[in-house]
């Protein structure tokens, strides 16, 4: 079974998911300020367990995913990153991972996200055969917008995702190579 390689920042651990990590996942994702502009409804125990299943389930089926960041020095769990198939239905995602970060509200605007992500290109660009990612963000959501644009996605397209504003950013291989 393919499992996540751990990936090392200056400040973060980039790790696999384990079991363990269920309680701050809850926590993660039940949390409204954090799933304001993704998806907008704070999930329920039962959706973080899938979730973590299926984490998991992508790296063995497709040979990547998501990982838990990790707070170097302190282990605290921070957020999650890392690239994922969700079939939204959107055609602008067929055929392309689709990278994604969400954070705790204690490590927003600190330079997480950026940090992390960079570390999750980096290793797609070596790993990841395509000839782009992409990820979708809430037009509202200014702060992640920063920090897509600054990995070098660019807006593709606005559309709707289950009737939600969305905007489609693209990063072309070639941006990293």
């Amino acid at each position: 079974m393919i499992s996540a390689p751990t990936l090392e920042t200056a400040r973060l651990t980039l790790r696999p998911h384990h079991v363990d990590d269920y309680a701050a996942c809850r926590s993660l994702w039940a949390d409204g300020q954090v799933v304001q502009h993704i998806g907008g409804v704070p999930q329920d125990a039962q959706a973080v367990w899938f979730r973590l299943l299926r984490y998991a389930g992508m790296w063995a089926m497709l040979g990547y995913g998501m990982w838990a960041i990790e707070d170097r020095d302190s282990g605290a769990f921070l957020g999650e990153a890392g690239l994922l198939s969700a079939a939204r239905g959107l055609p602008e995602l067929d055929g392309v991972p689709e990278a994604g970060w969400v954070l705790t509200p204690a490590a927003w605007g600190k330079g997480v996200a950026s940090e992390a992500m960079t570390a999750v290109l980096t290793w797609a660009d070596a790993q990841v055969e395509a000839p782009s990612l992409r990820c979708i963000i809430h037009p509202d959501n200014a702060a992640s917008i920063k920090v897509a644009e600054k990995l070098g996605f660019a807006a593709l397209v606005d559309t709707e995702l289950a009737g939600t504003p969305t905007r489609v950013f693209d990063r072309p291989k070639a941006v990293w190579s």
